[in-house]
């Protein structure tokens, strides 16, 4: 007998001990609706004026509404947090490797092969769930509930990792599984269930319904089967939308009516991605009028709430959209293609006034919307601005369930049962995302203050390696208040050190292969990237490492055109062509076509003045200098001129 087995039997001893199915009033049945990638002001409720999300404003006017709920950046780490009630530094799921080949169960381990301009060696993340953890699903079915999960899973790839692996009775899902089935909202998906004929693994028990049926609506029909069957028995039912994860593409006539519709706030105005919000509302509004029509409302928990914040990224570059628009038989060039014509260069939403979205340690990738409903036991229609973490959903379900936590399942997550059923305070202030990829770093949120450590430089982005934010009077993430007041970054630190030795996870260490920076001095704020800057004498030699190296700078605000002046030569006298990027004041990206422009570095060992044009339209505001060739280089100066300003200019 594993040790899964033996707590799964003892939580269900307990349960047979501690309540009698003829004197105790049915447990409640409990739909937790997740939504992919769902912004915190993605529906009327929450403060759109553009979307139209009419059921789950339904929904909220019979739930408590949590102004200030949280979700990791990315999808399976929230996930696996919802399923267990761990920390992702516990569980070891820290990004969206759910749709991978499995590895090996073992320890936690760091990535391998960290680039020398790494200063850390970062945790790697697990692509699967533990085997041996009890899942919210087992708990429950332990208790006597019917279980089902239908739509994403991104928590393992194959059969041993399947939600029937994990507690679940009754499945609809496929593999693999960042976004819809076969990468389309509308059938046929292309699933199969014993593999691709071409060997791809595009497998699960997603069967195709007509031509054209949105993945949405199939899911509603899915989940009221599931409801009806199991009506007369307590049942638990995972509903993990689709929508609104990529690809961005909607039905067409819902993009058409929002296509005619203005914002009067001028925040969302994405035809495409409203359409997918309308798709994901529907579906809620069939389970939800399923459940009145089987009388199940009054008696059932509904959890709402969205798996990380939303994406204001992809698709939002013209080079990004034309890699796609250039090869017609990419399985997405008819969809980019729509959406250049339907949404043009904008990212899929705006989660203003929050920062950023999806992927980032700031609040627009974190904060997310949460609702739970239980008539007559859960006051309605009101909020409720507790701070409130994904974890926090598996101890909450099953104390309004009446189960008992599992013994010797480690949960981290706090009920707030008391919060819904009475009114009484959270007794937490605090929570905490691990994302040792793409942002690397950590955010912890008390009270009123958030502090992000972060194991790697990305200027494009963020500053340093520590920022601090009053969210009280700073939502937006706008001021960094980290050198202004060290005794609170040390204060909150403290916490983070504590989080990491309470939950066992990896702690990022120095990386051997770091070769440190040269001090500011040598640099004189220039960022290298893929590079690095050795001073010598009467100027600064820039040595590539990795394939694209250049030097980037956010000093040369300056209006175009503008002319770069620049005396340098390759070392040991190689010549090269270079190039130069740019991006503008107002743009979040560097486009990755229409805005770089060739130079050429003359062959030979004496110093070349040489001159660029740069056709700037605006204000520049980030600025790449690409090394020629790609070689080294030995520069003696860099001058940037634009007609009635002050040059911006580097003497090495």
């Amino acid at each position: 007998m594993t040790t899964k087995t033996r707590m799964l039997a003892t939580l269900l001893c307990a349960v047979a001990v501690t309540s009698h199915a003829e004197s105790q009033p049915r447990k409640p049945n409990i739909i937790l609706f997740l939504v992919d990638d769902m912004g915190w002001t993605d529906c009327g409720v929450y403060g759109s004026q553009y979307y139209e999300t009419p059921n789950v404003d339904r929904l909220a006017a019979g739930s408590m509404r949590f102004t200030q709920a949280y979700a990791h950046p990315l999808c399976s780490p929230s996930r696996a947090s919802i399923m267990t009630g761990q920390e992702e530094s516990r569980h070891g799921i820290t990004s969206a490797h759910g749709h991978l080949d499995p590895e090996p169960w073992g320890p936690q381990v760091y990535q391998e092969n960290p680039s020398a301009d790494q200063p850390y060696l970062l945790p790697k993340s697990r692509r699967y769930l533990d085997p041996e953890a009890v899942t919210l699903a087992e708990a429950l079915k332990s208790a006597g509930y019917r279980t089902g999960h239908l739509g994403k899973w991104h928590l393992g790839l194959t059969k041993p990792h399947w939600p029937e692996a994990h507690g679940f009775e009754t499945t609809f899902h496929a593999a693999p599984d960042p976004g819809p089935p076969g990468s389309t909202y509308f059938s046929p998906h292309g699933v199969h269930a014993d593999g691709h004929p071409t060997g791809k693994h595009r497998v699960g028990n997603i069967t195709d319904g007509p031509d054209g049926e949105h993945i949405a609506d199939r899911l509603a029909q899915e989940a009221i089967k599931f409801i009806t069957a199991h009506k007369d028995e307590p049942f638990f039912l995972n509903l993990c939308e689709y929508p609104v994860h990529g690809p961005w593409e909607a039905k067409e006539d819902d993009i058409k009516h929002f296509k005619q519709k203005k914002d009067p706030t001028g925040r969302h105005t994405n035809p495409v991605m409203a359409a997918m919000l309308k798709a994901m509302d529907d579906s809620l509004g069939q389970v939800m009028k399923a459940l009145d029509e089987l009388d199940l409302t009054d008696n059932t928990v509904v959890v709402f709430f969205s798996d990380n914040g939303g994406n204001v990224k992809s698709w939002s570059t013209e080079g990004e959209q034309d890699r796609y628009l250039k090869n017609p038989k990419h399985n997405l060039h008819h969809m980019v293609k729509a959406y250049r014509e339907h949404a043009g260069l904008q990212g899929p939403t705006s989660n203003a006034p929050l920062r950023m979205g999806k992927a980032f340690l700031y609040e627009g990738g974190e904060r997310v919307p949460l609702m739970v409903r239980w008539p007559d036991k859960i006051k309605g229609g009101g909020t409720n601005d507790s701070v409130i973490n994904n974890i926090d959903l598996y101890p909450t379900l099953l104390e309004l369930a009446g189960v008992p936590l599992p013994e010797d399942h480690v949960v981290d997550g706090l009920s707030f049962a008391p919060v819904l059923l009475k009114g009484e305070k959270f007794p937490r202030d605090t929570s905490f995302s691990w994302f040792p990829y793409h942002d690397a770093g950590i955010s912890v949120r008390q009270g009123d203050w958030k502090l992000i450590r972060r194991f790697k430089e990305n200027p494009d982005y963020y500053e340093g390696f520590v920022e601090l934010y009053d969210l009280k009077n700073d939502l937006g993430e706008t001021i960094n208040l980290a050198e202004k007041m060290p005794e609170k970054v040390a204060e909150l630190g403290k916490l983070i050190d504590a989080h990491f030795k309470e939950t066992g996870g990896l702690y990022p260490k120095p990386n051997p292969a770091y070769r440190k920076p040269v001090p500011k001095s040598a640099s004189h704020g220039l960022v290298p990237k893929q590079c690095r800057i050795d001073p010598i004498e009467g100027g600064i030699r820039v040595v590539p490492q990795g394939g694209s190296p250049f030097l980037g700078t956010a000093q040369v605000q300056l209006t175009g055109p503008i002319t770069l002046h620049l005396r340098a030569r390759g070392v040991g006298g190689e010549g090269g062509k270079g190039r130069i990027q740019w991006r503008t004041k107002g743009q979040d990206e560097f486009p990755e076509t229409g805005q770089n422009i060739a130079f050429d570095m003359p062959a030979g060992t004496e110093w070349h003045e040489i001159t660029v044009k740069v056709p700037v339209e605006g204000q520049s505001h980030l600025v790449r200098l690409y090394l020629p060739g790609g070689k080294a280089l030995e520069v003696q100066s860099i001058r940037w001129e634009a007609k009635g300003e002050k040059a911006v200019e580097w003497k090495f």
